[in-house]
């Protein structure tokens, strides 16, 4: 499951390589992205989650950013259907009220300017996008902005707000019920996002792994697909999934 303003097509080069390796891989457009429809007005992440379950059956489900939080929801929702769980990028959510409040207006603002912008102006609103902190230094290549075109500005609006970080509720208490094996991925230049991975390992416990992705920063699947998709191999074959890093930190220390 893709981020916020890409689609599935984001991963082929993730895709083409776990094919190669022998896995079979589904990818799927989040609610209010490319092929799916408008997301409906009560759809929040756990609904998001039980759809993605629902297609998905029982898999090893992979999710950065935005789709790993509807992953991470699915994991605790249908602990059935996952069978090992990929977080890239994740969060937990905001524990104090007013940040959260705080973030849920923020994206009330940026589905605001998507509505009045329109499809005409997405474009431009998607290069602001990725020239900001967490995408600025990501090559075309790896930004792939033609991707990101496929969407509509009022399905972004409707993600938003909707499965945005400020709509979702807290998940650091329930995390230590996930009995699943876990990977928690962060890219070292994503300082933010390395103390939420870390944290998160630790709060679920010792069947979770956090690698630290050396040279990467927020979208590190897409920064260095190759050795993303042979961490996400190596999981699925239970061995050691270190990325090119050094030895993995896990819960277990």
């Amino acid at each position: 499951m893709h981020g916020f303003t890409q689609s599935a097509a984001s991963w082929r080069p993730v895709a083409s390589r776990l094919a190669a390796a022998g896995l079979d891989v589904l990818t799927w457009d989040v609610p209010g992205h490319g092929g799916s429809p408008t997301v409906p007005p009560r759809l929040d992440l756990p609904g998001a989650a039980e759809l993605l379950g629902r297609a998905g059956g029982r898999a090893t489900y992979v999710g950065y950013s935005l789709g790993a939080r509807i992953c991470l929801h699915l994991a605790l929702l249908r602990p059935e259907l996952a069978e090992r769980v990929v977080l890239a990028g994740v969060t937990a959510g905001i524990e104090d009220a007013g940040e959260r409040e705080e973030r849920r207006a923020a994206d009330e603002r940026l589905a605001a300017e998507l509505e009045q912008g329109g499809d005409e102006a997405l474009p431009r609103w998607i290069d602001r996008w990725l020239s900001g902190p967490l995408f600025a230094h990501l090559t075309p290549e790896q930004a792939d902005r033609e991707s990101r075109l496929v969407n509509s500005a009022a399905g972004l609006a409707a993600a938003l707000r909707c499965l945005g970080t400020g709509a979702q509720r807290p998940l650091w208490e329930d995390v230590a019920r996930l009995a699943m094996p876990v990977l928690v991925v962060a890219g070292g230049l994503d300082a933010k996002f390395v103390g939420l991975g870390r944290r998160l390992a630790d709060s679920v416990g010792t069947n979770a792994t956090f690698v630290q992705v050396p040279d990467a920063g927020h979208a590190a699947p897409f920064e260095v697909p190759e050795r993303f998709a042979e961490m996400v191999a190596a999981f699925c074959r239970d061995e050691p999934a270190t990325g090119g890093a050094p030895a993995p930190v896990t819960a277990a220390g």
